[in-house]
């Protein structure tokens, strides 16, 4: 079931997400470098204005002299001072203060804060007339005595300059943020355009269709997208193969022992004697046997193919192993008059350890020596040996049989191969060296068939590195 709920929105989009977050640090850079630059330029504004401010009271003040009667007096006619602190664009106030406070020369303004001790100047904002204005109170010594010349401009110039800064500054970086955008959406798009396509085709592609997706030259990212779609494909793939294959090879096969077990089983309801019953349940019996062995190889392959796909090492000592495995095979050599033994096995410890599968292991070791008990002699061994400069141990499964000759080896490695044995025997699938081949293709090895002695036999065997 869908954990979504039918009214949560959807997920965002991959290129949205990545805009977002390439953008919304471009967007904060542009409003922090905004600010900065409308800051310092403020600021280095506000000293231009404050020295030319500052430069009108120095004028004002150099005008401020003693008088031959004693007095200090502004030494300017109103003609004067109006030529000497004409502006077009600011209203322009001075006063001059007497060492008391009052008012010497100019107009009334509020109350400023003189200087402190040590400091020639000191400015200040104030509220004249309903109108901000900047001022700058400057201290003049006059016969040892400190009369201020306050000087005062309003400010609308300033607020127009600063007003005109932020258009003109924040207005292109706003263009080009919004030229870097469409760049940004566009590159995305183009980027992301084959992820977009391996989409569809994945969409639409049948689900019976697992050959591999075409992955356009991209990003890596896309690249290694894709090739993990096709590697999963290709997993799929032999998955699927495998089971249509067992899946046949289960009908094939199985429809001969059933049909003939069918037909005993009826030929025995027919013929109510019992002699003949007790022949027929043998028959039966017999044929039972070889559709168990049937689907047990067919089950074998089954788990090879599925071993390719999820394969399993583990530690696995071989002395024990082996010993096992002719513990198993023990009561059914000794039904049928075979001696079956082991060397090269020491019971005092686990002998050579090597990194395989023991499933594997075993399904090998199985299969060889029931090829052996059905097909071999009368002697039977199950040998490890092991080559220490090598750093290799080698299982091998003996018998004295007939053996087999160099063209047959080769066959039986096949599946569905049987030797002119089986087939005189009527026994086998032609399955057994055929799961062998593959187990030990899966631990990195091969099956090898050789003869055992001068005198014929058959010797299979297998090579695995030690841990």
């Amino acid at each position: 079931m869908n954990d979504m709920s039918p009214h949560e929105p959807p997920a965002p989009s991959l290129r949205t997400r990545l805009l977002r977050h390439v953008m919304l640090p471009l967007a904060l850079t542009w409003l922090a470098a905004t600010a900065i630059t409308l800051g310092v330029a403020h600021h280095f504004t506000e000293q231009a204005f404050d020295r030319a401010l500052l430069d009108d009271a120095y004028s004002i003040a150099s005008h401020v002299q003693a008088m031959d009667d004693g007095e200090v007096a502004l030494r300017l006619t109103p003609g004067e001072v109006t030529a000497a602190l004409f502006d077009e664009a600011e209203s322009v106030f001075f006063s001059v203060l007497r060492p008391d406070g009052s008012r010497l020369a100019g107009a009334t303004l509020p109350p400023f804060t003189p200087p402190f001790a040590g400091q020639r100047f000191r400015y200040a904002n104030a509220l004249h007339h309903g109108q901000v204005v900047r001022a700058v109170v400057l201290r003049h010594d006059v016969r040892g005595e400190p009369y201020h010349v306050v000087m005062a401009h309003t400010t609308r110039v300033r607020t127009a300059l600063v007003r005109q800064m932020l258009v003109y500054g924040a207005l292109p970086l706003l263009l080009l943020l919004g030229l870097l955008v469409v760049w940004v959406w566009r590159g995305i798009t183009r980027d992301l355009a084959p992820l977009s396509g391996l989409q569809a085709a994945l969409a639409h592609r049948d689900s019976r269709d697992l050959a591999p997706v075409a992955v356009p030259p991209a990003t890596r990212e896309v690249e290694q997208v894709g090739q993990a779609v096709n590697a999963l494909f290709e997993r799929l793939d032999r998955s699927v193969r495998a089971q249509r294959e067992f899946a046949g090879n289960v009908a094939h096969e199985l429809r001969t022992p059933l049909a003939r077990i069918r037909a005993l089983a009826e030929d025995g309801l027919a013929q109510p004697e019992v002699s003949n019953t007790s022949q027929t349940l043998q028959q039966i019996a017999s044929s039972a046997e070889r559709a168990g062995r049937l689907v047990n190889q067919l089950l074998d392959l089954a788990v090879a193919d599925e071993a390719a796909l999820v394969p399993r090492r583990e530690r696995v000592a071989l002395a024990p192993q082996l010993g096992q495995a002719v513990l198993r095979h023990l009561d059914r050599a000794d039904a049928r008059g075979i001696d079956l033994g082991a060397i090269g096995i020491d019971d005092g410890g686990n002998g050579p350890v090597v990194c395989a599968d023991a499933a594997l292991l075993d399904g090998i070791l199985d299969n060889l020596i029931d090829n052996a008990l059905r097909y071999g002699g009368t002697t039977v061994n199950v040998v490890l040996r092991v080559d220490t400069a090598a750093r290799r141990a080698e299982i091998a499964v003996e018998d004295d049989g007939p053996g087999l000759q160099p063209a047959e080896r080769e066959a039986l490695r096949a599946r569905w191969t049987q030797g002119r044995d089986g087939l005189r025997l009527g026994q086998g699938a032609g399955l057994g060296l055929a799961i062998v081949a593959r187990y030990a293709q899966l631990l990195g090895s091969e099956l090898r068939l050789d003869e055992a002695t001068s005198q014929g036999g058959l010797r299979a065997s297998v090579t695995l590195p030690l841990a």
